[in-house]
C-alpha cells in the first residue's frame, strides 16, 4: 500500500498548489497587483511542512502565480497581504508591488459606494408602499441587488483588512 500513500500525497500536493495559485491570482485581481510584480510567499514562524510545500512547488508558483522563493519571518511584515489555504497562512509583502496608500483609498471608496447602494436598496425594500405596489420581479431584483452590493462591500472590506 505504500504506492497508494504516495499517490494520495502527490494528489494532495497538486490540489494544494492549485489552491495557492487560485488564491494568489484572486489576491492580485482584488488588489490591482500587476502581473509584472513578483511576490514573495512568506511563512510566519517556523512551519517546515508549509515551507517544504512552497519550495517543492516553486517552479509551478513562479510560472503560474509569479512567486519568488519563499522566506520565513517571525511575524507578518508591515504592508503585507495574506491568504489562507487549508489553515496555512501565507503573507506577501507588497512594498514596491503596488501603491499601498492609493490601494487603501480605492478600496475604501469602493466600500463606501457599495454600502451606499446597499442602503438605498434596503430603504426601498423597507418601504411598505414599494413592497405592496411593486411587481414580484422588481422586489426579487431589489433583494438580489442588495445581496450583491452587501457581498461586494464585504469582499472589499476583506481586501482592505488583508493590507493590514
Amino acid at each position: 500500500a505504500p504506492a497508494a500513500t504516495a499517490d494520495k500525497m502527490a494528489t494532495f500536493c497538486v490540489d494544494w498548489q492549485i489552491e495557492v495559485v487560485t488564491a494568489v491570482r484572486t489576491l492580485r485581481a482584488e488588489m490591482n497587483i500587476p502581473w509584472t510584480a513578483e511576490l514573495t510567499p512568506t511563512v510566519i514562524g517556523y512551519d517546515p511542512g508549509l515551507l517544504e510545500l512552497l519550495e517543492n512547488g516553486q517552479q509551478t508558483f513562479a510560472r503560474l502565480a509569479k512567486l519568488t522563493a519563499p522566506q520565513v519571518l517571525e511575524e507578518v511584515p508591515d504592508n503585507a497581504a495574506q491568504i489562507v489555504v487549508r489553515d496555512a497562512t501565507i503573507a506577501f509583502p507588497l512594498d514596491g508591488a503596488i501603491d499601498l496608500d492609493a490601494e487603501r483609498a480605492r478600496l475604501t471608496k469602493g466600500i463606501e459606494a457599495a454600502e451606499k447602494e446597499a442602503a438605498s436598496v434596503a430603504a426601498r425594500l423597507n418601504n411598505p408602499a414599494f413592497v405592496e405596489k411593486a411587481k414580484p420581479e422588481a422586489i426579487a431584483k431589489a433583494r438580489a441587488d442588495h445581496a450583491e452590493k452587501s457581498a461586494e462591500a464585504e469582499r472589499l472590506r476583506a481586501a482592505l483588512a488583508r493590507l493590514g
